[in-house]
């Protein structure tokens, strides 16, 4: 059991006020709010050790650099991944996408084939298109249905020899589908097809085992599981990572230069080129030590339980909708009201301090599907509560009132 009121004691811009009312903040899928432990861990760094990292023979470059390295083994034991230099730091989920996708420009060919989903965030589409546009490689998509599901025996279909990866999200930013990625890694290696995991929608509510999953690649973003913005990691597998090419060129990722020849840094260094947000990468470090210590079997119970509770309680007003019902979900709800723009509904229950998202969620591709030009999305984390949900949807009869 959570102890929710100390939990959110840990993050002091949940007791803040907005437009005279007590923030609600269901946001969560965009970013979450960092505990106090985050926020002194960033203070502290810039205060005691700022420093550049893995150059400097000096004190605090030292500690610095192990600091930052103590990080990168943190998420190599939170992800299970087999080595460390498996572990890359980046500035988030779609520097990870797009790395994998420049390397890939080096190994497809006319006529070889990408698949992705239908439930994409555009970070997981836009980089394969412009792949596909630069090698003649073909963008094969898997539909879904009117549940928000991938429909796998169409996945099933796509897939041959000619499939050389396939890239899919965990679980959708949009809708809070999570997809049964263990099977579909397995089916693509079946044909001999490297897998890309968007993790971004994940991390905050489970741990994924990457060796347990056999993924190729699995891409995540810091702010998103209460670490700084402009931090992410890309997990490799280390085959993979010594297959691809580097994806910048600069300091760090040279092992010796010269103006004959430059030959490249060994992992995690190749794909790592100049300075990094290392205050964030440490800070990540500690995020992920402070939702180990909540424990992500108790995030995963609690945030079902918030789950049902809201869907509940919206499916209450009428002439809602609810997208997204399949039966395995993450702790989303997106919804719209018959008649009424997702874009206003935000806007007024924003002046009673509840903070939603409306739009497409960078995923345009689901609202074609479902002919609507957005959704009020409302994300949970385990500091949000069952009161705050009856606070939403308070806010969003008074909104409709007003509307219709």
């Amino acid at each position: 059991m959570l102890d929710i009121q100390k939990i959110r004691a840990d993050f002091p811009i949940l007791s803040q006020t907005v437009n005279g009312k007590p923030l609600v903040y269901f946001d969560n899928g965009a970013t979450s709010q960092k505990p106090q432990v985050v926020i002194d861990a960033e203070i502290k760094y810039y205060n005691e050790i700022n420093a550049n990292i893995h150059r400097g023979v000096h004190t605090l470059s030292q500690l610095a650099t192990d600091a930052y390295e103590v990080a990168r083994g943190k998420v190599k034991d939170h992800i299970n991944a087999k080595f460390a230099h498996e572990v890359l730091f980046t500035s988030g989920t779609t520097h990870g996408i797009n790395l994998v996708a420049n390397g890939f420009a080096s190994i497809l060919k006319p006529g070889d084939e990408v698949v992705v989903s239908s439930l994409e965030h555009h970070s997981n589409i836009v980089p394969w298109q412009m792949l596909c546009e630069k090698t003649g490689a073909v963008l094969k998509v898997i539909p879904i249905n009117d549940n928000g599901e991938l429909i796998i025996a169409e996945f099933d279909k796509l897939l041959s020899d000619k499939t050389k990866i396939v890239t899919v999200n965990h679980i959708s930013n949009a809708l809070g589908i999570i997809n049964p990625i263990k099977y579909m890694i397995d089916k693509a290696h079946s044909v001999g097809a490297a897998v890309l995991i968007d993790g971004a929608q994940a991390v905050p509510h489970l741990k994924p085992d990457v060796q347990e999953l056999d993924c190729d690649f699995y891409a995540f973003s810091g702010h998103k599981m209460c670490g700084p913005t402009g931090t992410g990691i890309l997990y490799g597998k280390e085959e993979w990572l010594n297959k691809l090419p580097p994806y910048q060129g600069g300091g760090e990722m040279i092992k010796e230069v010269t103006f004959e020849k430059t030959t490249y840094a060994d992992l995690p260094h190749k794909f790592e080129a100049g300075t990094p947000n290392i205050a964030g990468g440490i800070v990540l470090g500690t995020a992920i030590d402070y939702l180990n210590s909540v424990g992500f079997e108790n995030i995963q119970a609690y945030e079902h339980e918030l789950l049902e509770h809201a869907t509940k309680r919206l499916s209450e007003i009428e002439g809602i909708r609810i997208y997204g019902t399949g039966e395995n979900k993450a702790s989303v709800v997106s919804f719209n009201i018959d008649g009424i723009h997702p874009y206003d509904v935000g806007s007024i229950i924003d002046k009673l301090g509840i903070a939603v998202r409306t739009g497409h969620h960078c995923a345009q591709p689901i609202m074609n599907f479902f002919c609507i030009p957005g959704t009020i999305r409302a994300s949970f984390s385990f500091y949000n509560t069952k009161e705050e949900i009856d606070a939403m949807v308070d806010a969003v009869k008074k909104a409709q009132t007003m509307l219709s």
